[in-house]
């Protein structure tokens, strides 16, 4: 008697390694990598793990940019309270 695979349905089979690296190479490109991760992240039929990742990966851009536009500020001040500009 053959035992039956569980069917995956398309949109929540795990991606492999290669399509991981493609994924994470086009997500590091500077402004397309930005717009892929905004379409993967909200795309109501793309797979489910790249949509998570995607939504982490925007989480960190904007936890970085919050801190960067907060160090700007608070280094920015102390050279301007300095006078060494």
């Amino acid at each position: 008697m053959e035992i039956m695979e569980m069917e995956i349905p398309e949109n929540q089979k795990p991606l492999n390694f290669k399509e991981w690296a493609l994924n994470i190479f086009l997500a590091s490109l500077p402004l397309i990598g930005l717009i892929l991760l905004l379409v993967w992240a909200f795309n109501e039929t793309g797979n489910i793990h790249r949509k998570e990742w995607a939504k982490g990966m925007l989480l960190l851009y904007v936890i970085g940019f919050v801190l960067a536009i907060l160090f700007l500020f608070a280094f920015g001040g102390f050279a301007i309270l300095s006078g060494d500009f």
